[in-house]
């Protein structure tokens, strides 16, 4: 796909892999409309991406908002007069397990990461219909591959997203609109830092689990932008980012349901 004078719409731009993408993907020539929940974010990612020579709009968006999602299509077409790529990526975290975490919390979740998804999937298809070339690109995890303890509503909406981006992959097949899924593995977000916690959870107990999780987001986004990108040029249906990502999609495949017992074997160690 080349993304040269292509206009592409990306939640969640304002920091970490959204802005990362919308960078590497400025670089290529391709025009902007940016969206996410802190606007003052998207601006500076749209003034970066305006610097690199391309057309960029910042818009405060919540994806949990159904009337505010159903509007923001006609917003970007009247700013950039058509879609060629639509790149849901907005995600939030909750810490503990299951039972920790509260019906409100992971509700919540669900409406950001996998609600989002489809109904800014919705609110778009028409557009990216109208496009000669056009893709759907939806940010899973490495978690909506392997499911660890501690992640019930994260794991829970990144495989939402996988099975629909899977789905939706097949019922557009011989359209122009193909559907890419992302399935990052340790990114160096904020995403740990601002996750939502258990109410009465210890502050030791929090520490613990930031602690653990910093540890394992290594990748700069600005790496992982670039492995996106260059999947959606080579229009791959499964983007694996970084080598964590592929060796559990791996593991996962070779033992379905015993790979988490090799994988505490291989933490232990």
């Amino acid at each position: 796909m080349n993304l040269s004078n292509r206009v592409a719409v990306i939640t969640g731009a304002g920091s970490g892999i959204g802005r990362a993408t919308a960078l590497s993907m400025a670089r290529r020539g391709c025009h902007l409309a940016l969206a996410d929940i802190d606007e003052a974010s998207a601006l500076d990612t749209a003034r970066t991406a305006q610097a690199l020579g391309v057309r960029a709009t910042a818009h405060r968006l919540d994806v949990a908002d159904r009337a505010a999602v159903a509007a923001f299509p006609e917003t970007v077409r009247s700013a950039h007069k058509r879609v060629d790529l639509l790149m849901n990526n907005a995600g939030v975290a909750v810490g503990g397990t299951f039972e920790q975490v509260s019906e409100q919390d992971f509700d919540w979740l669900m409406e950001i990461n996998f609600h989002g998804v489809v109904r800014m999937t919705r609110a778009f298809l028409p557009l990216l219909h109208s496009s000669d070339d056009a893709r759907i690109v939806n940010v899973s995890s490495i978690f909506g591959i392997i499911t660890p303890p501690g992640q019930a509503a994260y794991s829970a909406s990144k495989f939402a997203v996988r099975g629909f981006s899977n789905v939706l992959r097949h019922e557009l097949e011989g359209t122009a609109v193909g559907v890419s899924v992302v399935h990052p593995g340790g990114v160096a977000t904020s995403i740990a830092k601002n996750a939502r916690v258990p109410t009465g959870a210890h502050t030791e107990e929090i520490a613990r689990g930031r602690k653990a999780m910093q540890k394992m987001l290594r990748m700069p986004p600005e790496q992982a932008g670039e492995i996106i990108v260059r999947g959606i040029e080579k229009r791959q249906a499964r983007i694996l980012v970084g080598s964590d990502a592929k060796a559990a999609a791996f593991l996962e495949r070779l033992a379905p349901v015993g790979y988490w017992n090799l994988l505490k074997k291989a933490m232990k160690r």
